[in-house]
């Protein structure tokens, strides 16, 4: 229980760390003298730094600990959303590295616990309970950065989520005694990039869900990070509502992880399950692309909480496959590159939603784009054996 409720935690300050300038862009871009829809580069660079401390966090886990490499994760995106204050536009560059190289090693260090932790048929409903930290991070930045940033500035707003992240680095402190008990000071910590992706490419049931990953991870990031953006400035909402729209769509994430977690444990298998995610979240990101100034705001939080129970609820049944796919003692590494290729989908995604935005001057080519490559990743996953 302990281990969950602390990786929970993490991951949700860390997710809302992570999502909170995708929030208050707008009110930031003109301090920092870029356009809002420069977001998308911001999180692509996250997401490259990410994809790299993801893929090398295997060796360093097994060598100092999955709770010592959290804390280290925290660190780095305390410091990073530090520098992002500075409103200097190669600062924010810099800033944007540094949240992506801490929040890279979260979910690794987390599956290396939580896979010595669960039994095997329960692996499913608890790495989905995990998960919901990201959307929980994702509603809390909804919810709570709108009203901070209108209260007191995004600055300060930034600078107390800051202070946030490094208070769970101090408060997960006492549990390092316990769950890391198995760090090993002989284990080499400079192999772990090079044995995940050969750990991950040599096993054909970790390569088709890391490839899946892809598309599915692109899905998440394009919604996460431009949906605000999209609300206000071309259907019109103003950006409270907006964030409550956001923080709607996390709140059916949370949920919606549980349930698939559930399902992937007792009903079909989770290859099935993502199958299914996968078309579900390319027929309501279909639906997203059709929204105007004229439809009810009800109907609009319908279709972004489908959005959000599949596109933003498929993680933890896909790490707790990847999790039970890895030869034994090696979830953190294979997680660790199977998440490379997830984080990838999130660098590339976002580079092509902006640029298909840029050309088209609209979104909705831009949503309909990465509603196709879910549907195609989902269709490859089914017939997969």
């Amino acid at each position: 229980m302990y281990a969950l409720t602390a990786t929970l935690a993490v991951q949700a300050l860390i997710s809302m760390a992570g999502l909170a300038p995708a929030v208050f862009v707008g009110t930031a871009a003109p301090d920092i003298g870029v356009d809002p829809n420069r977001i998308g580069a911001f999180m692509a660079i996250v997401y490259i730094a990410a994809c790299v401390t993801a893929a090398a966090a295997g060796g360093p886990v097994r060598r100092y600990g999955a709770i010592r490499m959290s804390q280290v994760g925290c660190v780095l995106t305390a410091i990073g959303l530090a520098l992002l204050t500075t409103a200097n536009p190669w600062l924010a560059f810099l800033a944007a590295v540094v949240i992506g190289l801490g929040y890279g090693p979260i979910t690794p260090a987390s599956s290396h616990i939580l896979i010595r932790q669960t039994p095997p048929h329960r692996r499913g409903l608890v790495f989905s309970l995990k998960q919901t930290g990201v959307p929980l991070g994702g509603a809390l930045a909804g919810v709570v950065v709108p009203p901070l940033v209108l209260t007191l500035g995004w600055r300060m707003t930034t600078l107390i989520l800051a202070v946030a992240v490094l208070a769970i680095t101090v408060a997960v402190e006492p549990l390092r005694a316990s769950l890391d008990d198995d760090a090993d000071p002989r284990a080499r910590a400079n192999r772990g990039l090079i044995d995940a992706f050969a750990l991950v490419l040599r096993l054909p049931p970790l390569r088709r869900l890391a490839l899946a990953s892809l598309a599915f991870s692109a899905m998440q990031t394009c919604f996460n990070a431009f949906v605000v953006t999209f609300l206000t400035d071309q259907v019109g909402i103003d950006l409270v509502t907006a964030g409550l729209v956001l923080a709607v769509a996390q709140a059916a994430a949370m949920g919606g992880r549980v349930l698939w977690g559930w399902i992937g444990d007792r009903l079909m298998p989770p290859r099935r399950v993502l199958c299914l995610l996968g078309l579900a979240m390319a027929a309501s990101c279909v639906a997203l692309a059709l929204v105007t100034a004229g439809w009810p705001v009800l109907l609009l939080g319908a279709v972004t909480l489908v959005l959000g129970a599949t596109g933003v609820a498929w993680n933890g049944v896909f790490l707790g496959e990847v999790a039970r796919l890895a030869p034994a003692g090696n979830a953190g590494t294979a997680t660790g590159g199977a998440l490379a290729f997830t984080f990838m989908g999130a660098v590339i995604e976002p580079i092509v939603f902006s640029g298909l935005v840029d050309w088209t001057g609209s979104y909705r080519l831009a949503y309909v784009a990465a509603a196709v490559a879910a549907g195609i990743a989902g269709i490859v996953i089914g017939r997969g054996r």
